[in-house]
């Protein structure tokens, strides 16, 4: 089985790193919504407690750091300083897809960060296609227990994959291996897409096949189309990835559809969230915890201090909103509304 995973994860972190690799016009979504300013909250700020538990695990707040990368050198220290600060801040943490050290066992320790974050929620992760060319159980559980980690993430990416050069692009008949995985590994299985959104109907037949929780990893944010744009091999490639750059479902929009197609389904909202106001606004259209990529990615590739501000901010700004929406804790905070404008 040919490796060509590392040279393709150092060219991402390149990529998001150096160019622009947002989406043109559409936006996450929640400019589109506004709190309703509580002047008289009834509690002091050091009141506000952001604590939730997802997953079985307690979090110090509703935040994930999304997974992105491993299988490299500079991936493998970007990971230690994500897992110190999630570490430090008592939030959760994804792994980058394990393909690389399934595949080459020399770059497992790039994933492993369990010494430096030994209490954290972690998720490993492994592209779901993979269960159409040749991965099986078997690799889900090796790549969980391989990092010690207390859930798998199966990510969708049909279109990324289409606009590979190297693409895998058969998703026919996964849904039901989904199903066998869920079915026979110890811990729960999530499932997010990359940044194009899960739409009602794909979380409803998820949620079907035995999924503990679902990523919508909405449009907004960063968009995969464009850094594979840049990868881009001929002007074919690079013209037919160019066009879909708008291409997906809004963060926001997929949250609220989700939401309500399922009221009781772990949620996590990503794709384009940059701020403790995003945060809360997640959670009131229906969110349980947030997962955020390229702020993080952005800190860790300076230090683990970087990243440990970054952290800080994102909670003190998401205290500071709840504090000001009136919002005492994470339940009360779902519950308050929302308008639009």
């Amino acid at each position: 089985m040919r490796n060509d995973h590392p040279q393709r994860k150092a060219d991402h972190i390149r990529i998001s790193l150096e160019e622009d690799v947002s989406f043109e016009t559409v936006t996450a979504g929640f400019e589109r919504y506004r709190f309703v300013h509580c002047a008289l909250p009834e509690m002091a700020l050091e009141d506000v407690d952001t604590s939730v538990h997802f997953l079985g695990k307690p979090l110090r707040a509703p935040l994930l750091i999304a997974s992105m990368t491993g299988g490299t050198a500079q991936g493998g220290e970007i990971n230690r300083r994500l897992a110190l600060a999630a570490q430090e801040t008592g939030i959760g943490m994804g792994l980058g897809s394990l393909r690389a050290a399934l595949e080459d066992p020399a770059v497992a320790d790039t994933y492993r960060v369990r010494d430096v974050a030994p209490d954290i929620l972690l998720l490993a992760n492994l592209g779901a296609v993979q269960l159409n060319y040749g991965y099986t159980v078997d690799h889900c559980r090796r790549a969980v227990e391989m990092v010690e980690a207390d859930g798998l993430i199966l990510h969708l990416n049909p279109l990324q994959e289409a606009l590979q050069p190297e693409g895998q692009t058969d998703f026919s008949d996964l849904l039901r291996k989904i199903e066998q995985v869920c079915r026979a590994l110890e811990v729960p299985v999530i499932v997010k897409e990359v940044g194009w959104g899960i739409s009602a109907d794909v979380a409803c037949r998820l949620v079907e096949a035995g999924v503990a929780a679902v990523d919508v990893a909405g449009a907004g944010g960063t968009s995969w189309s464009q850094v594979e744009m840049y990868r881009a091999q001929n002007d074919l490639q690079r013209t037919v990835a160019a066009t879909f750059r708008d291409w997906g479902i809004p963060t926001a929009e997929a949250i609220h559809q989700v939401r309500e197609a399922l009221p009781r389904l772990p949620l996590i909202a990503s794709g384009g969230i940059r701020n403790g106001i995003q945060v809360a606004k997640a959670i009131a259209l229906g969110a349980n915890v947030c997962g955020i990529a390229r702020p993080f990615l952005t800190a860790a590739a300076e230090s683990a201090e970087a990243v440990l501000e970054v952290a800080t901010v994102l909670i003190t700004q998401l205290r500071v909103a709840m504090f000001a929406a009136g919002a005492r804790d994470i339940p009360a905070l779902a519950h308050t509304p929302l308008v639009c404008g």
